[in-house]
């Protein structure tokens, strides 16, 4: 059997057909003085002079057949299958083979694949391998045989032993009689959470994009927490130091148009509206999140080009997971994205990209209060007062191979105004800049990677400039990403307040903000310096071990010495050591466990900020993560 495919993008099944052969006809016998006669020789037609078809015997022998000669062909084929394209007619394809409408009934009808709703790897009606059968569902408002329904289920679990700097409360502490400003430092995070997705799904999307896509997915986590210190987890200081929480939230919930085809390759314009996942860049540094918005998407030139006009009006997030909280009015705070993506450009297999984003703030005149009741908007800062900002993104990003060598690299500059500076209460410019870049080689089941970033810091926080470089949203996948000690892991500030820290958790900038999730951006901020190196290894198809070890400084620490009344205080941070073991036992991305272990040693600047009685003490975390797709 061999499989086809129309000119016009489906699927077409060929079978061969029985070949009819002629019965072997028994000869009569000879009459008698017949045996011993010559057999005549064979007429041979002369070139050029052609037989009827109807006057020819194809053989008697089988397998043979007279050169030149063609059977007839077979009658047309005809299909009953609204909505789909005409077959080719029998000419455009070998005799002995017929077209089908496609592979999904054939397989049904020969019994190949029995399906089974719980079997995620073989052809399964419920994760869009078959159309719907419309018979079994009438009550689906749908018409055609070209619709697929997709479910999934993601099953993420977390176990996160982990030690960091926790301060003293002021009115309270687990140990009576304790002088030290940090306490102990070790906690315990244990997370679960289910997503469920579901999506109703127009079109034969293995060769162009869908005509319409219906997309909802829940998300609910539960979380446990054990620190050892009070006031950590709740505002209250009479609350215990531990917390179980959970929360159902809204992940994804849009609807994909396809408005038109603009070549015959299928490069396309579609606009997408609802809550959505998107990314502004490669890596995830300047905004990468699911929030409600107005996209218009598609592409040119085979693919080459592709483009984004985007829209978002950010949702709430929940305090403990992060997860969309949709029964919050959203807040005031929006994001406009355009970009433009070009394959091959500046160089043969190098994907270049222009984005401009513009941020628009106005929680100038709001006070936010976290679930846990610490303040986020406006943070514990300076004066305290609310702020109001607008901010240019300006950035260059690129993605691909320069000859042997793999490279990631992005460029921002964030230019616009604060309306209440927190230091001066007056206005500040805003003039900051950001560059990252990695470097990675391959050699046979080995990766090595080289790793860069620097994000200005502001050098007077009264100057009338912020310079401190600040994302709207990161969530980098870059320098070990969350097996990193510095970017999982949140380190409070507690010069500023109890609800800021330096660092948000799955973020690398050091931002000072209340909280990544529901926090403003913050660019009076000390910045943030990485050079890394690490390596990918391949053991088998099914384990890969990787290694990280990254050096971190402080842009500049003038801010720090601000708000801690310090006269000086030193940039380097110190090295972020990790190691991790990702296992695939059947080989896919339906179960994936991952072991992970790293340690942050201190530098000069961050034992300045956090010393303790313990003097020079290594901080640890320790990730087991266990998914499992359906």
């Amino acid at each position: 059997m061999w499989t086809g495919q129309s000119l016009v993008g489906f699927p077409v099944l060929f079978i061969p057909l029985a070949t009819a052969q002629a019965a072997p006809q028994e000869l009569p016998a000879p009459e008698y003085g017949q045996e011993e006669q010559e057999a005549e020789p064979p007429v041979i037609d002369p070139p050029g002079t052609e037989t009827a078809p109807e006057d020819v015997d194809p053989g008697v022998i089988e397998g043979r057949r007279r050169p030149g000669y063609n059977a007839p062909l077979p009658e047309r084929v005809t299909q009953d299958n609204p909505g789909a394209v005409r077959a080719p007619p029998p000419e455009a394809f070998p005799t002995d083979q017929v077209p089908i409408p496609d592979r999904w009934r054939l397989i049904e009808t020969l019994g190949v694949v029995k399906e089974r709703w719980f079997d995620p790897y073989h052809q399964n009606t419920h994760k869009g391998d078959r159309p719907i059968d419309r018979a079994k569902v009438p009550w689906l408002p749908i018409t055609g045989d070209d619709w697929f329904f997709g479910l999934n289920v993601i099953s993420d679990t977390v176990l996160e032993p982990r030690t960091f700097p926790i301060p003293v409360g002021v009115q309270t502490t687990e140990r009576p009689g304790s002088l030290d400003v940090f306490g102990k430092d070790a906690s315990l995070v244990f997370s679960q959470t289910v997503i469920v997705g579901a999506s109703l799904t127009k079109g034969n999307t293995a060769f162009k994009p869908p005509d319409v896509e219906y997309r909802v997915a829940l998300a609910f986590n539960y979380n446990y927490v054990n620190v050892p210190e009070r006031r950590v987890l709740h505002v209250e200081p009479s609350k215990a130091s531990h917390r179980a929480d959970h929360f159902l939230g809204v992940q994804e919930l849009f609807v994909d148009y396809h408005i038109r085809n603009v070549s015959d390759r299928y490069d396309f314009d579609s606009v997408r509206l609802g809550i959505q996942p998107f990314q502004s860049d490669f890596r995830g540094f300047l905004f990468n999140d699911n929030q409600l918005g107005l996209r218009f998407f598609g592409n040119r030139d085979n693919n080459r080009v592709q483009y984004n006009l985007a829209a978002f009006w950010r949702l709430e997030k929940d305090t403990n997971s992060g997860l969309n909280s949709v029964v919050q009015r959203p807040r005031d705070d929006f994001l406009f994205v355009a970009n433009i993506y070009r394959q091959d450009f500046l160089i043969p297999s190098l994907t270049s990209q222009i984005t401009l984003a513009y941020n628009r703030n106005r929680e100038g005149d709001e006070i936010e209060i976290d679930d846990n009741g610490f303040p986020v908007r406006p943070a514990l800062l300076g004066t305290l007062r609310g702020r109001d900002y607008d901010v240019f993104y300006l950035g260059y990003n690129a993605d691909g191979r320069v000859g042997r060598i793999n490279l990631t690299a992005s460029t921002y500059a964030a230019l616009g105004e604060d309306r209440n500076s927190f230091f001066t209460d007056r206005k500040a410019d805003i003039r900051a800049f950001f560059g990252a870049a990695e470097l990675s080689y391959d050699k046979d089941w080995m990766r090595f990677r080289l790793s860069a970033l620097y994000a200005s810091g502001d050098g007077d926080p009264y100057d009338g400039k912020e310079t401190g470089f600040d994302a709207v949203f990161e969530n980098p996948i870059f320098a070990g990403a969350d097996t990193s000690y510095w970017i999982r892991q949140t380190i409070p500030f507690a010069g500023g307040g109890r609800a800021v820290s330096v660092n948000g958790r799955n973020g690398i900038l050091n931002s000072l903000r209340s909280s990544k999730e529901q926090g403003q951006s913050n660019f009076n901020n000390p910045g943030t310096m990485l050079v890394g190196a690490g390596a990918d290894f391949d053991l088998s198809p099914e384990v890969r071990v990787s290694a990280n070890a990254n050096h971190l400084w402080f842009e500049n620490t003038a801010t720090l010495q601000t708000l801690r009344n310090e006269g000086s205080i030193p940039k380097d941070i110190g090295w972020d050591l990790s190691t991790a073991a990702i296992w695939r036992p059947k080989a896919t991305q339906n179960i994936v466990m991952r072991l992970s272990a790293a340690a942050l040693v201190p530098g000069k600047g961050f034992r300045d900020l956090f010393d303790n009685s313990q003097g020079n003490r290594n901080y640890y975390s320790v990730l087991a993560n266990l998914i499992v797709s359906y």
